[in-house]
């Protein structure tokens, strides 16, 4: 049976791999990146492709015509730039947008019969919204940094360029796994876990929250989209993510018993001005680690972001099956079952203490129950050495 062929942009970033893993089971999956992939799924080819480079793109359209044709089942667009510090950057533009028209322009160009285009947008292009008033496709956009905002402007480039090719853009939410994966969320869990002092802090509405989605309901949506690629509109814009949307306080409470076993974690509320410069104080100092939390960010921590789904419902019959609320134990269990792995895993720092302790884990045994009762060792340890020095000076 001759299989039918998906290309994938950024086929080696954290949702990309994913997609092309499970789509490799049932078709002829062409990964274009930059970096080459540490475990490519079996029946999947990966060839190392620049978009902001025409002829690097050209010979890599060029190949997949040669080994599989030039009708593309369905394109999967996922190459972006993003950086989290959340400054301008030129390669917004290079990459996201200009990358993306010169993609739709040569797969024109070159004669693909390309059944379905895919790109992968973000719930960030949206305004905000509050607590109970969840955020449609058809809300306004409003983009308040540079990443959302270079998803817009692609959006927007992909309607002009598409040509005939049927199109989807999927404005997806923060996508998790159970070991974290997504940027915030293993940083609160880290700060918690840690007890950091500022774990106890935010500056903004601790009613409001992110909306977040598992890594594997977002691959079963795009398996379906491509399955019923021809029943599709020509046009079709989706948003992606869970049903409930847990606020700031909410998260912080259940990692902490989940962590500690604390029934309610402390978390008080900063004015606003005051977490700015508290923020900038630490990036400046760096008084015990590189802090993740910026300026930028605490003017966003108001921003309530929570989605209707009815649209993928009713086009795709897509519904996540899980649910933050039930992963996080799981999320909580692969760090206390070897959080050395779970740092290395979610390229977090390891704290000194943390990094003390191994030597005192046997191998094979899970630490998390005696996490609390080993840093309190190491801390006493540390503190009889330096007794020990300042006797000896």
């Amino acid at each position: 049976m001759d299989l039918k062929t998906v290309l994938v942009t950024g086929s080696n970033g954290y949702l990309g791999y994913a997609v092309s893993q499970r789509l490799s089971q049932r078709y002829n999956v062409v990964g274009f990146d930059r970096r080459a992939p540490s475990h490519p799924p079996p029946t999947a080819e990966c060839l190392y492709v620049d978009l902001t480079s025409e002829p690097s793109l050209r010979r890599g359209l060029e190949t997949v015509r040669e080994l599989h044709g030039s009708v593309l089942a369905s394109v999967l667009h996922f190459a972006a730039y993003y950086d989290f510090s959340g400054a301008p950057s030129p390669l917004y533009e290079k990459v996201t947008v200009r990358g993306t028209a010169r993609l739709l322009r040569l797969l024109r160009e070159m004669g693909f019969r390309v059944e379905q285009f895919i790109f992968s947008s973000t719930m960030l292009v949206h305004a905000p919204t509050t607590p109970g008033s969840p955020i449609t496709e058809d809300s306004p956009l409003q983009p308040t940094w540079a990443y959302p905002q270079s998803k817009v402007r692609t959006e927007q480039v992909i309607r002009q360029e598409r040509g005939e090719i049927p199109t989807v853009i999927l404005r997806i939410a923060g996508v998790y796994d159970d070991l974290g994966h997504s940027a915030p969320l293993p940083r609160q869990v880290q700060r918690i876990f840690e007890r950091d002092p500022t774990a106890y802090v935010f500056a903004g509405d601790p009613t409001h929250g992110q909306a977040m989605v598992h890594r594997e309901d977002v691959v079963d949506l795009y398996v379906r989209l491509i399955e019923r690629r021809s029943d599709l509109p020509r046009e079709l814009v989706l948003g992606v993510a869970e049903p409930e949307t847990l606020g700031y306080a909410e998260l912080q409470a259940l990692l902490g018993r989940l962590i500690h076993g604390e029934e309610e974690w402390k978390t008080i509320v900063l004015p606003k001005p005051l977490g700015k410069v508290g923020a900038w104080v630490m990036g400046t100092l760096r008084l015990w680690r590189i802090p993740f939390v910026k300026p930028w960010m605490i003017e966003r921590a108001d921003d309530h972001y929570e989605l209707d789904i009815t649209r993928a419902r009713t086009a795709v019959g897509w519904e996540p099956r899980r649910r933050l609320r039930d992963s996080l134990p799981k999320i909580v269990a692969a760090l206390k079952a070897d959080p050395w792995a779970w740092y290395r895993e979610n390229e977090l720092p390891i704290p000194a203490w943390l990094a003390a302790v191994a030597p005192h884990v046997p191998a094979g045994e899970v630490p998390g129950p005696r996490l609390e009762e080993l840093r309190d060792l190491i801390a006493g340890m540390t503190a009889q050495a330096r007794a020990e020095h300042g006797r000896s000076l």
